[in-house]
């Protein structure tokens, strides 16, 4: 019987401690494109994803996964120019997703973003897409409808399961294998409309290097990666937050941002009751942990998009901007 195209990825992975290595960035970007086009069988897929977890993966694999998958998207004719990508794949536990209320701020202001994650694949979480419909915002079912979005209101989300069903469908993996997949990582640096500027949040610090890595490799401008809250792009207020910086090619660069508030542990939220984000944008309501926690993500952003030369200047510009928000409406409803 002829060796199956794919087959050899799975043999370079599964060689044993002393002859197995890691794909390299056209290999990983070959095996992925494979694996999105269909062109893999599901037996190789379940072997080849759970010896890259074995492994854990290299910076040079998570950037060809990601260089394949752009490989194979549907694109529009025209694309937007996008100022920042914002991906949300972790979905929240303990706490809102108050770092919604940052990237409005940031479309309030005239900078575009483009949004990306997924739901579900982690029970008892909330997630973006789930939180942006009950807020009344439009859910883009294509890229192209991103695009129009974006042109008209600096802001536009897309679920994974747009850009790639496949993806979704490896990442729905996770209860069946009982482990996270690199579809997991990667999936957060597909930045589509090519963005100048990519947040990444993680859940474990050692994701920091191989995130700062991938970006590195693949040249992105500016990428910014951070443990955030509950895995996402969220600066925790109570504590000071590490963030790796790559600009180019060139190497990680980190810097400790400063906890805002003196506070240990924020209490979770027992309610996570959506309504409380537009109560607090409306200034309805008033929460210390809940404000540093949109200010401090926001400075964070914006120092990583150029806004301000220091975490002290894009502090201020944050809480600024945040002062001078509109309180009667939420930007960018329907």
């Amino acid at each position: 019987m002829q060796l199956h195209p794919f087959a050899k990825f799975v043999a370079i992975l599964g060689r044993g401690k002393t002859k197995q290595r890691a794909l390299t960035l056209e290999e990983a970007r070959e095996a992925m494109s494979m694996i999105l086009r269909g062109e893999a069988e599901p037996e190789q897929i379940g072997a080849f994803l759970m010896l890259l977890r074995l492994k854990e993966e290299a910076p040079s694999e998570i950037a060809g996964f990601t260089l394949g998958t752009r490989d194979v998207l549907d694109m529009p004719d025209e694309i937007p120019e996008v100022d920042i990508d914002w991906s949300s794949y972790a979905g929240k536990r303990r706490q809102l997703p108050y770092f919604l209320l940052s990237a409005f701020l940031l479309a309030q202001n005239g900078i575009k973003v483009f949004m990306h994650g997924a739901s579900e694949h982690t029970p008892g979480r909330v997630y973006t897409d789930d939180v942006l419909k009950a807020l009344g915002f439009p859910i883009a079912t294509s890229l192209k409808e991103a695009a129009a979005q974006i042109k008209a209101r600096n802001f536009a989300y897309t679920p994974l399961e747009v850009l790639s069903p496949k993806l979704q469908e490896l990442m729905e993996l996770k209860p069946l294998l009982g482990l996270r997949s690199p579809v997991h990582s990667f999936s957060r640096m597909i930045n589509p409309f090519a963005a100048r500027t990519m947040l990444v949040g993680i859940f474990h610090r050692g994701f920091m290097d191989i995130h700062a890595g991938a970006a590195s490799i693949l040249g992105q401008p500016v990428a910014s990666v951070f443990r955030g809250e509950g895995g996402e792009i969220e600066r925790r207020p109570n504590k000071p937050t590490v963030v790796g910086t790559t600009i180019g090619k060139g190497d990680m660069q980190t810097e400790t941002w400063p906890q805002l508030l003196s506070e240990g542990h924020a209490p979770p939220d027992e309610d996570m009751d959506i309504n409380g984000l537009v109560d607090l944008w409306r200034g309805k309501t008033s929460d210390a942990y809940a404000v540093a926690s949109v200010t401090g993500t926001l400075a964070i952003a914006l120092k990583s998009l150029g806004k301000a030369d220091s975490i002290q200047a894009a502090q201020t510009l944050a809480e600024q901007m945040w002062a001078d928000r509109d309180t009667a409406n939420l930007p960018l409803a329907a």
